[in-house]
């Protein structure tokens, strides 16, 4: 997560501090519901609360009063896309008995998966990633830091306590690093326009697909590995895992 923010203001918490009644309570969700398919099909610049409240046939001004503005609406619609998503450790047991780099490997194999099944919540994953200004990404940024929807600290421990991740590095670091890297790898899996410098050709066969993950699972592992690389398996024995529906891997972010 970047957290880079120019704007010295403090940014707006778009959170409620009183408990909805059960009929608002419903009808945020219906909100949330319409909205997510809007900004998913839009983007979030060309998203309009008018069409959205169009589309439930309610007013304008009633989203407004739920959610405050267009930027507290899709942050709502983007905790709600992420909380979707499976948390690392959610791997089935034989995976997780395998390692910590097996779970890694076992979601990177699914990355398609997002978009054959879960293209709505990964777009607005996407464009609370990448398309969204300073101010709402650092909420967002916030958000991720302080519910960690995909158990990016509990998978870190998991790996720790195995004795496969260095124990002479601040976890934190561990965990960050893991939010910046892999969540941007997984992106340029499945879209490379995001980061063109990374992978230069597309519509590459599979097997150089499966290449890149395991240079990068070395990577990785070379970087917080509490072996080096070069003593440990290199990933080259990682058991290929026949691809299965299944939810969404987890995203760290």
């Amino acid at each position: 997560m970047s957290g880079i923010a120019s704007n010295p203001v403090t940014p707006p918490r778009y959170s409620r501090h009183h408990a909805p009644r059960p009929r608002s309570e419903a009808k945020r969700s219906r909100i949330i519901d319409a909205a997510m398919l809007h900004f998913a099909e839009n983007g979030y610049n060309a998203a309009r609360v008018g069409d959205i409240a169009a589309a439930l046939g309610i007013a304008k001004g009633s989203i407004f009063q739920h959610f405050g503005s267009k930027d507290g609406l899709f942050f709502e619609v983007y905790k709600r896309a992420v909380r979707s998503f499976s948390k690392y450790l959610d791997a089935p047991a034989d995976v997780r008995a395998a390692g910590f780099f097996e779970v890694l490997y076992y979601w990177l194999v699914r990355t398609e998966h997002l978009l054959r099944e879960d293209w709505i919540p990964y777009r607005i994953s996407l464009l609370g990633n990448y398309g969204t200004d300073l101010v709402l990404k650092r909420e967002i940024n916030r958000f991720l830091t302080t519910e960690d929807p995909y158990g990016t600290v509990a998978f870190v421990r998991f790996g720790i306590e195995r004795g496969e991740l260095r124990k002479d590095m601040d976890a934190e670091m561990i965990v960050s690093l893991l939010d910046w890297t892999f969540e941007r790898f997984q992106d340029a899996l499945l879209t490379a326009e995001l980061d063109p410098g990374l992978f230069r050709r597309q519509g590459e066969m599979p097997e150089k697909k499966e290449a890149r993950i395991r240079q990068f699972l070395a990577l990785l592992q070379g970087a917080v590995g509490a072996a080096p690389a070069a003593a440990t398996r290199g990933h080259r024995e990682i058991r290929k895992i026949a691809p299965v529906e299944l939810v969404a891997r987890p995203k760290a972010l």
